[in-house]
């Protein structure tokens, strides 16, 4: 429910970073060919978090869209400790988490525990 990157682009102007929510490698196409500095791709997996998604895409899904998408690519939805690794080399350039951290007694190393694995 983003607004429409040309909105968008003529609030922020040219010199401020936009990124689009995608759910499919056609949205996700469509908002890099109009100019998008970046893409959330997701949902990857189940979330508590968004109760609105079906079925999500999976590492497979989200391989898809990143050999086919040369802007960043952010990966959404149901990202934790263990599936970031499947993340990563899916394609993603990054990945966005919430229960993953917030929803763990030490917030701190639960972070640096998902850095960690992020790196190759």
């Amino acid at each position: 429910s983003d607004m429409s990157l040309g909105v968008a682009r003529r609030i922020l102007g040219k010199n401020k970073l936009i990124g689009i929510s995608t759910r499919n490698l056609e949205q996700a196409l469509q908002a890099e060919k109009d100019g998008a500095d970046y893409i959330g791709i997701g949902a990857i997996f189940y979330t508590q978090s968004k109760k609105d998604i079906s079925i999500p895409m999976g590492a497979e899904g989200l391989s898809e869209i990143c050999s086919r998408v040369k802007i960043p690519k952010v990966a959404i939805g149901g990202i934790n400790a263990s599936n970031i690794r499947d993340v990563i080399s899916a394609g993603a350039d990054g990945a966005a988490v919430i229960s993953a951290i917030l929803g763990q007694k030490d917030i701190r190393a639960a972070a640096e525990n998902i850095r960690k694995l992020m790196k190759p």
